[in-house]
Protein backbone atom coordinates (compact mmCIF):
# COMPACT_ATOMS: atom_id res chain seq x y z
CA UNK A 1 0.00 0.00 0.00
CA UNK A 2 1.78 3.22 -1.17
CA UNK A 3 1.08 6.73 0.00
CA UNK A 4 -1.31 9.14 -2.26
CA UNK A 5 -0.37 12.54 -3.69
CA UNK A 6 -2.34 14.12 -1.49
CA UNK A 7 -1.18 12.27 1.96
CA UNK A 8 2.07 13.29 1.24
CA UNK A 9 1.53 16.84 0.37
CA UNK A 10 0.07 16.43 3.70
CA UNK A 11 3.10 15.40 4.89
CA UNK A 12 5.00 18.30 3.86
CA UNK A 13 2.42 20.88 5.51
CA UNK A 14 3.17 18.42 8.26
CA UNK A 15 6.65 19.61 8.56
CA UNK A 16 5.43 22.88 8.22
CA UNK A 17 3.70 23.19 11.01
CA UNK A 18 6.61 21.32 13.27
CA UNK A 19 9.02 24.62 11.91
CA UNK A 20 10.76 22.88 9.79
CA UNK A 21 11.35 25.81 6.99
CA UNK A 22 13.39 24.24 4.15
CA UNK A 23 12.08 22.63 1.57
CA UNK A 24 15.54 20.23 1.52
CA UNK A 25 14.70 19.36 4.88
CA UNK A 26 10.97 18.89 4.32
CA UNK A 27 11.64 16.43 1.79
CA UNK A 28 14.05 14.29 3.41
CA UNK A 29 11.54 14.43 6.41
CA UNK A 30 8.33 13.14 4.09
CA UNK A 31 10.40 10.60 2.83
CA UNK A 32 11.39 8.76 5.86
CA UNK A 33 7.93 9.41 6.92
CA UNK A 34 6.34 8.20 4.45
CA UNK A 35 8.94 4.73 4.07
CA UNK A 36 7.53 4.23 7.72
CA UNK A 37 4.13 4.52 7.40
CA UNK A 38 4.09 1.94 4.39
CA UNK A 39 6.64 -0.28 6.33
CA UNK A 40 3.68 -0.23 9.14
CA UNK A 41 0.65 -0.77 6.54
CA UNK A 42 2.65 -3.79 5.45
CA UNK A 43 2.26 -4.82 8.90
CA UNK A 44 -1.08 -3.29 9.89
CA UNK A 45 -2.98 -2.59 6.81
CA UNK A 46 -6.07 -1.61 9.19
CA UNK A 47 -3.97 1.41 10.58
CA UNK A 48 -5.03 4.83 9.60
CA UNK A 49 -3.11 6.91 7.79
CA UNK A 50 -3.38 9.72 10.79
CA UNK A 51 -2.38 7.09 13.36
CA UNK A 52 0.32 5.73 11.17
CA UNK A 53 1.85 9.58 10.77
CA UNK A 54 1.98 9.70 14.23
CA UNK A 55 3.48 6.74 15.31
CA UNK A 56 6.42 7.63 12.80
CA UNK A 57 6.73 11.35 14.58
CA UNK A 58 7.15 9.77 17.75
CA UNK A 59 10.20 8.10 16.91
CA UNK A 60 11.90 11.08 16.12
CA UNK A 61 11.46 11.63 20.54
CA UNK A 62 10.39 14.24 22.63
CA UNK A 63 11.93 17.33 20.16
CA UNK A 64 9.94 16.06 17.16
CA UNK A 65 12.30 17.55 14.21
CA UNK A 66 14.39 20.20 16.42
CA UNK A 67 17.33 17.51 16.62
CA UNK A 68 17.02 17.08 12.21
CA UNK A 69 16.99 20.32 11.82
CA UNK A 70 20.46 20.64 13.62
CA UNK A 71 22.24 18.12 11.96
CA UNK A 72 20.84 19.27 8.49
CA UNK A 73 22.09 23.08 9.65
CA UNK A 74 25.44 21.61 10.32
CA UNK A 75 26.04 19.55 7.13
CA UNK A 76 25.24 23.25 5.18
CA UNK A 77 27.46 24.76 7.03
CA UNK A 78 30.29 22.20 6.44
CA UNK A 79 29.50 22.32 3.01
CA UNK A 80 29.15 26.34 2.77
CA UNK A 81 32.77 26.36 4.30
CA UNK A 82 33.96 23.51 2.14
CA UNK A 83 32.97 26.17 -0.77
CA UNK A 84 34.44 29.24 0.83
CA UNK A 85 37.90 27.40 1.66
CA UNK A 86 38.07 25.82 -1.92
CA UNK A 87 37.86 30.18 -2.97
CA UNK A 88 40.33 31.38 -0.80
CA UNK A 89 43.01 29.12 -1.37
CA UNK A 90 42.47 30.03 -5.04
CA UNK A 91 43.89 33.64 -4.00
CA UNK A 92 47.11 32.19 -2.80
CA UNK A 93 47.35 30.69 -5.99
CA UNK A 94 48.96 32.16 -9.45
CA UNK A 95 47.75 34.96 -10.77
CA UNK A 96 45.18 35.63 -7.79
CA UNK A 97 48.33 35.88 -5.37
CA UNK A 98 49.46 38.97 -6.88
CA UNK A 99 46.17 40.79 -5.93
CA UNK A 100 46.53 38.77 -2.28
CA UNK A 101 50.04 40.20 -2.04
CA UNK A 102 49.02 43.83 -2.77
CA UNK A 103 46.09 43.88 -0.38
CA UNK A 104 48.43 42.53 2.48
CA UNK A 105 50.89 45.40 1.64
CA UNK A 106 48.43 48.18 1.57
CA UNK A 107 47.34 47.12 4.79
CA UNK A 108 50.79 46.32 6.38
CA UNK A 109 52.18 49.98 5.25
CA UNK A 110 49.01 51.54 6.27
CA UNK A 111 49.04 50.32 9.64
CA UNK A 112 53.16 51.15 9.72
CA UNK A 113 52.38 55.01 9.68
CA UNK A 114 51.32 57.30 12.04
CA UNK A 115 48.44 57.84 9.92
CA UNK A 116 46.80 54.67 10.60
CA UNK A 117 44.02 56.42 12.39
CA UNK A 118 42.61 57.90 9.51
CA UNK A 119 43.67 55.29 6.83
CA UNK A 120 41.68 52.71 9.09
CA UNK A 121 38.65 55.19 9.16
CA UNK A 122 38.86 55.23 5.19
CA UNK A 123 39.25 51.49 4.58
CA UNK A 124 36.37 50.76 6.97
CA UNK A 125 34.23 53.29 4.98
CA UNK A 126 34.86 51.83 1.68
CA UNK A 127 35.24 48.01 2.66
CA UNK A 128 32.27 47.95 5.01
CA UNK A 129 30.15 50.38 2.94
CA UNK A 130 30.30 48.28 -0.10
CA UNK A 131 29.69 45.00 2.52
CA UNK A 132 26.52 46.55 3.71
CA UNK A 133 25.59 47.50 0.16
CA UNK A 134 25.86 43.49 -1.15
CA UNK A 135 24.44 42.08 2.05
CA UNK A 136 21.54 44.38 1.31
CA UNK A 137 21.23 43.57 -2.48
CA UNK A 138 21.62 39.51 -1.53
CA UNK A 139 18.92 39.41 0.66
CA UNK A 140 16.77 40.99 -1.77
CA UNK A 141 17.75 38.63 -4.17
CA UNK A 142 16.92 35.59 -2.24
CA UNK A 143 13.35 37.21 -1.35
CA UNK A 144 12.84 37.30 -5.13
CA UNK A 145 14.00 33.96 -5.70
CA UNK A 146 11.77 32.97 -3.17
CA UNK A 147 8.68 34.38 -4.28
CA UNK A 148 9.17 33.16 -8.09
CA UNK A 149 10.03 29.11 -6.38
CA UNK A 150 7.62 29.50 -3.34
CA UNK A 151 10.38 27.20 -1.76
CA UNK A 152 13.08 27.86 0.75
CA UNK A 153 16.40 25.87 0.67
CA UNK A 154 18.77 25.71 3.45
CA UNK A 155 21.58 26.32 1.54
CA UNK A 156 20.38 29.10 -0.67
CA UNK A 157 19.49 30.93 2.16
CA UNK A 158 23.58 30.84 3.37
CA UNK A 159 24.60 31.93 0.18
CA UNK A 160 22.03 35.12 0.13
CA UNK A 161 21.02 36.18 3.77
CA UNK A 162 24.04 34.81 5.70
CA UNK A 163 27.04 35.47 3.56
CA UNK A 164 27.40 39.04 5.11
CA UNK A 165 28.27 37.45 9.16
CA UNK A 166 32.06 38.30 8.59
CA UNK A 167 31.67 41.94 8.19
CA UNK A 168 30.88 41.97 11.29
CA UNK A 169 33.99 40.38 12.55
CA UNK A 170 36.04 42.74 10.32
CA UNK A 171 34.30 46.16 11.55
CA UNK A 172 35.00 44.43 15.32
CA UNK A 173 38.36 45.61 15.24
CA UNK A 174 38.01 49.11 14.31
CA UNK A 175 39.24 49.58 18.11
CA UNK A 176 41.96 46.91 17.73
CA UNK A 177 43.44 49.03 14.25
CA UNK A 178 43.22 52.67 16.47
CA UNK A 179 45.24 51.18 19.11
CA UNK A 180 48.50 49.80 16.75
CA UNK A 181 50.18 53.31 16.53
CA UNK A 182 49.72 53.54 20.47
CA UNK A 183 50.74 49.77 21.32
CA UNK A 184 52.08 47.70 18.63
CA UNK A 185 53.91 50.70 16.68
CA UNK A 186 57.04 48.94 16.47
CA UNK A 187 56.24 45.72 16.76
CA UNK A 188 57.04 44.26 13.08
CA UNK A 189 55.74 40.88 13.84
CA UNK A 190 52.53 41.93 15.54
CA UNK A 191 51.65 44.35 12.25
CA UNK A 192 52.66 41.30 9.41
CA UNK A 193 50.15 38.99 11.67
CA UNK A 194 47.59 41.75 11.80
CA UNK A 195 47.69 43.22 8.48
CA UNK A 196 47.59 39.06 7.35
CA UNK A 197 44.68 38.48 9.27
CA UNK A 198 43.02 41.86 7.63
CA UNK A 199 44.01 40.56 4.31
CA UNK A 200 42.22 37.14 5.48
CA UNK A 201 39.05 39.30 6.36
CA UNK A 202 38.90 41.09 3.48
CA UNK A 203 38.92 38.16 0.85
CA UNK A 204 36.52 36.63 2.81
CA UNK A 205 34.08 39.20 2.81
CA UNK A 206 34.55 38.90 -0.93
CA UNK A 207 34.07 35.69 -1.77
CA UNK A 208 31.38 35.66 0.60
CA UNK A 209 29.50 38.51 -1.06
CA UNK A 210 30.64 38.15 -4.23
CA UNK A 211 32.12 34.80 -5.63
CA UNK A 212 30.14 32.15 -4.21
CA UNK A 213 26.86 34.25 -4.44
CA UNK A 214 27.36 34.66 -7.99
CA UNK A 215 27.85 30.53 -8.58
CA UNK A 216 24.75 30.17 -6.61
CA UNK A 217 23.26 28.11 -9.53
CA UNK A 218 25.94 25.48 -10.27
CA UNK A 219 26.53 25.08 -6.63
CA UNK A 220 22.91 24.66 -5.60
CA UNK A 221 22.52 22.05 -8.70
CA UNK A 222 24.95 19.96 -7.69
CA UNK A 223 23.93 20.28 -3.70
CA UNK A 224 20.59 19.43 -4.82
CA UNK A 225 19.21 17.25 -7.57
CA UNK A 226 16.00 18.33 -7.72
CA UNK A 227 16.88 22.13 -7.54
CA UNK A 228 16.55 22.84 -11.27
CA UNK A 229 13.23 20.95 -11.23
Amino acid sequence: MKLTESQIQELYAFTRQHFVEHYDLQSELVDHLANDIETQWQKESKVSFEDAKNRAFKKFGIFGFMDAIEQKGKAMNKRYRGYLWTELKKWFEMPQIIATIALFLMFYVAFSTVYTAALALVFYVLISGWCIYKSIQLNKQFRQRKEVSNKKWMLEEMIFKQAGSTMFVFMSQLFNVYQIPERFGENASFLVLFSLAFTALTLVNYISLEVIPSKAEKLLNEAYPEFSL
